[in-house]
């Protein structure tokens, strides 16, 4: 614990691709966290492949490899330090109008694959348009993503936006952050996407198995604030890994070829118990079916 007047909370953070490849295939992962204090990490490989990385576009760290044929483990442990205290939100602070906006969100009130704002325009003018907008205005549109939308478990897939949200009714995290973010562009307030890691933190644990979580940030005065449409609730413990317009832009990985993914493990949780990173990565000793 620091000793810092901000307490702060340890956690265990981690993520495994198990792949199976008919071909040598390329591909890219991006699951280390950005902005937050890491304790110790481990990058790990089962067979070692050589890698390397850069910085893709929206400043995310992204890490280049070459997926053998056959089966293959890639993995990701950390312990990290997170604030003890939920999302700070200011709901009196005005939103920017289009001429005040700093350029480099700009990108961030237009249309993308995933968050049609032009379609959405209407509806969002409709429910959210009144004069003086603040983030109380962002919150209402939280507010109305998560009770108008219901979280329904792997029902949907790459080809769902925020369009089908809205008309259908029901989405998974990914889509619920792709319709709050249309409905904040169509009323020229920046909002981008963000995909990490989100323990439950002093709440009541979800009973589906924990995987990578997406949620919002919207721009206003002179920083990035967050916001998180699937929980409609301020949180502890968002750890972000990547930021772009949509889902199109953060992939955890992205694979030329067709590999098959045979098993994906997600850790965000407070069970330091055992060490961490694991002693043994390799395939043998982290496959739960062998």
């Amino acid at each position: 614990m620091s000793s810092d007047a901000t307490r702060v909370r340890r956690l265990r953070l981690g993520c495994e691709f198990d792949h199976i490849a008919p071909a040598p295939t390329p591909a890219a992962f991006v699951v280390r966290p950005a902005d937050t204090p890491i304790v110790s990490e481990l990058w790990a490989s089962d067979p070692a492949l050589d890698r390397h990385t850069f910085v893709d576009l929206h400043g995310n760290e992204v890490w280049r490899m070459m997926l053998p044929a056959g089966e293959s483990l890639v993995s990701y442990y950390a312990v990290v330090e997170v604030p003890d205290e939920v999302d700070e939100r200011d709901l009196t602070l005005p939103v920017h109008t289009p001429e005040d906006l700093p350029d480099d969100t700009l990108i961030y009130t237009l249309p993308s694959r995933y968050c049609q704002s032009d379609m959405l325009s209407a509806r969002a003018w409709e429910l959210f348009g009144r004069p003086g907008r603040t983030l109380a205005t962002v919150e209402e549109i939280e507010r109305y993503v998560w009770s108008n939308v219901e979280y329904r478990t792997g029902s949907t897939g790459s080809w769902w936006t925020a369009a089908d949200s809205l008309d259908n009714g029901y989405g998974v995290c990914r889509d619920f952050a792709h319709l709050m973010i249309g409905f904040c562009r169509a009323l020229n307030i920046p909002a981008r996407y963000v995909s990490g890691y989100l323990p439950d933190l002093d709440v009541p644990l979800l009973p589906t198995p924990m995987d990578f979580h997406a949620w919002v940030e919207v721009f206003a005065g002179d920083r990035w604030w967050t916001f998180d449409p699937r929980h409609a609730a301020r949180r502890k413990g968002h750890v972000p890994i990547s930021r772009g317009r949509d889902a199109t832009d953060v992939a955890m990985v992205t694979t030329f070829g067709a590999p098959w993914l045979r098993r994906l493990t997600v850790w965000a949780d407070e069970d330091l118990a055992q060490p961490w990173p694991p002693t043994d990565t390799s395939l043998a000793a982290r496959d739960p079916f062998a």
